[in-house]
């Protein structure tokens, strides 16, 4: 297979698991309103090593740790769950400093130990990348330079949706106040939270 084809579909793969909306774009909204673009994109690069590591596992198809995750599936949504509405209490409930102390506030580590604490509660992410490959006419076996190529493409899609966002949202920062910035952490932890509980709930059912 064209490896410029392998980069793309990785790329797209990366994108379409990125993309849609959840605790961890919320939490890069908020950290990008926070403390700015610098702290955005280390936030975006906390979730895109995780969608790195478990898009490698989808593309090398490591069948046991693919066992694993469908076998203690139940487990690891009770976990992810609990974890996640714990996160959106401490959103929720944090009250936050004025913007210019939030900039001196947390260092950009924390920002990237955050999303990727998050993204790494949610290991079905391997389910999602399976599926998206197979659907892009991906096959199962390709060589190993293919799938390196196809990872590569993984993480550069899932940057580039990060680095978007995150300009995106630095556009309209400066036209947020303090009052802004602590609705924005509620927000957050509403849906951080309701995501938490959903999966907590899908355990069950």
């Amino acid at each position: 297979m064209n490896d410029i084809l392998v980069l793309g579909k990785g790329v797209l793969a990366g994108l379409a698991v990125s993309a849609p909306v959840g605790p961890v774009t919320m939490s890069c909204v908020s950290y990008t309103i926070a403390k700015g673009r610098r702290a955005g994109i280390t936030a975006g690069l906390g979730a895109s090593t995780v969608d790195t590591v478990y898009g490698t596992v989808a593309a090398f198809s490591i069948s046991f740790v693919i066992g694993f995750l469908l076998r203690e599936e139940h487990w690891i949504r009770i976990l992810g769950g609990i974890f996640l509405a714990g996160m959106g209490i401490h959103y929720f409930f944090r009250r936050p400093a004025s913007l210019k102390e939030e900039l001196k506030r947390e260092s950009a580590h924390s920002a990237y130990v955050s999303t990727f604490l998050l993204n790494l509660a949610n290991p079905t992410v391997v389910l999602s990348f399976l599926i998206i490959l197979t659907a892009l006419g991906l096959p199962r076996q390709k060589t190993r330079g293919e799938n390196l190529i196809l990872v590569t493409g993984i993480l550069l899609g899932a940057m580039l949706w990060w680095v978007l966002l995150t300009i995106v949202t630095a556009h309209f920062r400066n036209r947020l106040n303090d009052r802004a910035l602590r609705w924005m952490n509620r927000i957050a932890g509403v849906a951080i939270g309701g995501f938490g509980l959903a999966t907590f709930i899908l355990a069950f059912s």
